[in-house]
């Protein structure tokens, strides 16, 4: 279990991220248009994992608003933004900000992502909502990366985790 604050409360996750060196595991998301995106879809290509609990809030927008800037010179690299958000909200948020250098996708059902990797809320008032994380994957899918941000309400370290990707 990780144990990390938000807004200086002490709260718990279902796990650790994994660790830095092993093969990053399955998933299944939802993109916007209810389609299914997969690890295997993104064969040969590194990955940024922008994971957060919801993109109402300031601190998420302003990751995916931040990624969506540095995503467009990255060479064979996608940042793949993850919540439990519907996928119509994802796709309004981006809508209405003119993202178009990131992917936004959903675990909204079963949260299957936020249990392999360690990332569900298990108390607070954020609970079974996925915690703040940055993990960044090699064209291997092999984990070169990760961060799992303290405090829920802080941005990630942005040029630390793509620094990797240099």
């Amino acid at each position: 279990m990780a144990k990390i604050t938000f807004h200086g409360g002490s709260i718990k996750t279902n796990g650790k991220l994994p660790k830095i060196g092993s093969k990053a595991k399955k998933f299944k998301l939802i993109k916007g248009d209810l389609s299914i995106a997969k690890l295997k879809d993104y064969k040969g290509t590194r990955l940024v994992l922008n994971i957060f609990p919801s993109v109402d809030t300031g601190t998420c927008a302003k990751s995916i608003i931040e990624f969506n800037k540095k995503a467009a010179s990255l060479e064979n690299t996608k940042v793949l933004c993850i919540s439990r958000d519907l996928p119509f909200a994802q796709s309004r948020f981006c809508g209405a900000e003119g993202i178009e250098n990131v992917e936004t996708l959903s675990d909204f059902s079963k949260g299957k992502l936020g249990k392999k990797y360690g990332l569900i809320i298990k108390s607070g008032p954020l609970k079974n909502l996925f915690s703040r994380a940055i993990i960044v994957l090699n064209e291997n899918h092999e984990i070169i990366y990760t961060e799992h941000v303290q405090e829920v309400a802080d941005e990630p370290d942005y040029k630390n985790a793509l620094a990797v990707l240099a």
